[in-house]
């Protein structure tokens, strides 16, 4: 069957006033509209025809979500499909693996921590790898930068509180990921950041590191920017450290786990594993264990690469990741039928654009934009109409 899905808008403060209204089709509250849940998260569970999605999976498993993912994943939705719309820089952020979410998981439980303690870091005992896919230009911090490349910028930028602080990165004789974690966690642990933070901006301005252009115009921009909101943070001195990734729409980042990484300004499809597991690394006004978070963070140095989408058949392309909970789909029928890939499991979509009415069987249902819809297990669905549609479901 394919049912109309009702999806639940977070009010995060850093969400934008005026985009989820654009798409949704409402008058903006000239309050934020961070995120919409498309999705099974006990949070905001979404609704199937008028009914919490929660019951019709309680009710029948297999029917909703398909026998292979109730195997590989039991009787819950493996993904959670969302739209973001950020309008000012998310925290610092990173996500632990399959591994380190059950070990983090039964060490808390054992403890006794209050699932909503202020202080409590593993909510389940899932990964949460995620990607994001720009419907405008965006832009993110994601995973490391090389650090000979970073040191060669502070050496630019000058001033010697700064040089001091980040000279471990260049002791080449010691592995990129060792002088990565060296230098962010004493970064991490810093008492006064905002005097590092308030150098880096004389010498920018001295320096006019906007004439010098390229990537040191871009790395006090980030401190600029993110010291804007966060003024003595050290997180804006540990952003330095990673990679500014700019998406264009249709370009998206894959997150695996372990990867450090904020989201500075934009909106897009987000989808990741059903999972509540978040480790902050600063800009933020939320608890901050720097101890744990370098336990599960990646240092390797990464090229902060953007990920291109491969075609499937006509109107359809696939966002590839080795994610085994999630996959994502772009759908673009062009007045002609195009097959809804089909992996066997229930799946989500949304249309971002047009129209595009969704058809199988016994079922035709129109989605408009900002409409979204869930197609239950074993449900062979075509499309047609005019639009851009985002599919969600497991990666198995």
């Amino acid at each position: 069957m394919i049912l109309r899905m009702e999806g639940v808008v977070q009010p995060y403060a850093w969400g934008s006033k005026t985009f989820l209204p654009a798409l949704l089709g409402t008058e903006p509250t000239d309050e934020p509209q961070a995120e919409l849940w498309l999705g099974a998260h006990p949070s905001a569970p979404a609704t199937l025809d008028g009914r919490s999605i929660d019951a019709l999976i309680d009710a029948d498993p297999e029917g909703v979500l398909g026998v292979a993912s109730v195997k590989e994943f039991g009787p819950r939705l493996s993904f959670l499909l969302k739209v973001l719309a950020a309008a000012e820089p998310l925290s610092l952020q990173a996500h632990p693996s399959r591994k380190q979410a059950e070990e983090g998981y039964a060490r808390e439980e054992k403890a006794g921590v209050p699932a909503d303690a202020k202080n409590r870091l593993y909510k389940d005992d899932w990964p949460k790898p995620e990607l994001l896919c720009a419907l405008v230009e965006s832009e993110a911090l994601c995973g490391f930068r090389d650090p000979d490349r970073t040191f060669a910028l502070v050496q630019q930028l000058g001033g010697e509180k700064t040089l001091q602080l980040m000279a471990p990165l260049g002791d080449t004789s010691r592995p990129a990921e060792e002088r990565l974690e060296r230098v962010f966690t004493t970064i991490m642990r810093l008492d006064d950041p905002q005097s590092y933070i308030a150098e880096i901006a004389q010498q920018a301005e001295a320096l006019d590191a906007n004439a010098a252009g390229g990537d040191l115009a871009q790395l006090t921009d980030t401190v600029r920017l993110l010291s804007d909101h966060y003024a003595d943070d050290p997180g804006v001195l540990a952003a330095m450290l990673m990679n500014r990734v700019v998406l264009q729409p249709g370009d998206a980042i894959f997150l695996d786990a372990g990867n450090l990484h904020a989201y500075l300004h934009g909106a897009g499809i987000e989808i990741m594993a059903n999972s509540d597991n978040v480790l902050r690394g600063g800009l933020t006004s939320k608890h901050v264990d720097v101890n744990e978070l370098t336990k599960i963070l990646d240092f390797h140095p990464i090229p902060g690469e953007t990920l291109s989408p491969e075609p499937v058949s006509d109107g359809v392309v696939r966002y590839p990741t080795p994610a085994t909970k999630f996959a994502l789909w772009r759908i673009q029928p062009a007045g002609s039928a195009v097959g809804v890939p089909d992996t066997e499991s229930g799946r989500a979509l949304i249309v971002v654009d047009g129209s595009v009415t969704l058809s199988s069987d016994s079922t035709d249902l129109v989605v408009e934009q900002g409409q979204a819809a869930f197609l239950e297990a074993a449900s062979l669905v075509t499309a047609t109409g005019f639009g851009t549609a985002f599919l969600a479901g497991p990666g198995v």
